[in-house]
């Protein structure tokens, strides 16, 4: 069935209610521009996690819990996504590296506070730091996110910059 312009779920994750990964492209872009235009950096953090200890087998995380430790912990001017592969993206306005790196440390610490243990690994890149496009800025924080996956326990890995 084909969709109409104004179907939600273009927009939306219909588990989560977090916007769509097409719609992180988008933002991501426009995030990007305007950074660019008034100087200020702008983070991308990819998450995944995994119930309990982490295996090779562990299953994603119940993605309400994730998206209620995520809304708690972000702030209004960041935006938080859910890609297709369970995974989770986020948007950090004028957010350097160190402050990413905190910001995805508080919503690990705020899901095993309300949930129980959890897994989590994130691949952090930044602008300008790390890229000056959206698929570069994408690239590094996915090869971030690979690094991190490589640990079993939890991981918030940074981009380098080339």
């Amino acid at each position: 069935m084909p969709s109409s312009p104004t179907d939600t779920r273009l927009l939306a994750d219909p588990e989560t209610s977090l916007f769509s990964e097409a719609y992180f492209r988008v933002a991501l872009d426009a995030r990007i521009a305007s950074a660019r235009r008034h100087l200020r950096p702008v983070a991308v953090a990819l998450v995944q996690v995994a119930e309990g200890q982490a295996t090779p087998d562990a299953p994603h995380a119940d993605a309400t819990k994730v998206t209620a430790a995520i809304r708690q912990t972000l702030r209004d001017a960041d935006t938080a996504c859910r890609t297709a592969n369970g995974c989770f993206a986020l948007i950090l306005e004028d957010t350097p590296e160190n402050g990413a790196v905190w910001t995805v440390e508080r919503v690990r610490r705020n899901l095993t506070s309300r949930y129980g243990h959890h897994t989590l690994w994130a691949g952090v890149a930044c602008y300008p730091a790390h890229a000056f496009s959206t698929d570069e800025l994408l690239d590094q924080a996915g090869m971030a996110l690979d690094a991190a996956r490589e640990w079993k326990q939890d991981r918030i890995e940074v981009a380098t910059a080339e």
